[in-house]
Parts: C-alpha cells; structure tokens; sequence
C-alpha cells in the first residue's frame, strides 16, 4: 500500500504546481489592460505593421530536424561509450540506427530544408 502513497502523492503535486502557476497569473497578472500593455514587444523593437503576418515554415522545419537529431544523438551516447563491451548484434543494430539518420539527413539536404534564407 506504501508504494500507492507515492503515486497518490506525484498526482496531487503535478496538479497543484500548474494550477498554482495558473492561480498565480491571475493574482499577480495585470489587471487593467490599456494598449500600451497590449502592444507586441520584441526584443526592444517597436512593432510594425500587423502582429499576424506569415512566417515561412522552413523556419519551423529546420528547428524539427534539429530537435530530431539532438535527441537522436542524446540516444547514441550511451552506445557509443559501450561500444567495446556490446555484442555483434548491438553493434549491428547501431549502425542500422545510425544509417537512418544519415537518410534522413540526405533528405532534408536534398529537400533544401537546411538553407537558412
């Protein structure tokens, strides 16, 4: 029953942080909004023109392929410094792993996904 405590216990503190975060927007957030609160602001640069124009989703697929690969390279770590104590069939497996991502590589290449213009 020990055990069960524990779980009760993560649950109730995973929904008390994002409600007390959310309770706390209210509380402590602005509460009389004017246009100058209002206005976009970013990074010191007075805003021109409308807020909602396009972005060019290349912008948005090369974060992806980046967050992709640095996560793909998080998993190859490990394998790597055991690499001399893995069998053949690990080994193997590796660079299977590690042959589908240099595909997946060559693709975004070839796509243009990775020129930043």
């Amino acid at each position: 029953m020990n055990e069960w405590l524990y779980i009760a216990l993560f649950i109730v503190v995973g929904l008390i942080i994002p409600i007390g975060a959310i309770a706390a927007g209210f509380i402590f957030g602005p509460k009389k909004p004017n246009p100058i609160k209002e206005s976009t602001y970013e990074c010191g640069i007075e805003a021109v023109g409308d807020a909602w124009i396009q972005f060019k989703a290349q912008y948005y697929i090369f974060a992806l392929v980046f967050l992709v690969f640095d996560v793909e390279a998080v998993f190859l770590f490990p394998w790597a410094v055991k690499t001399g104590q893995l069998g053949l069939y690990v080994v193997i497996e590796g660079i299977i792993f590690v042959s589908i991502l240099v595909v997946g590589l060559v693709y975004t290449w070839r796509k243009g996904m990775l020129e930043w213009v």
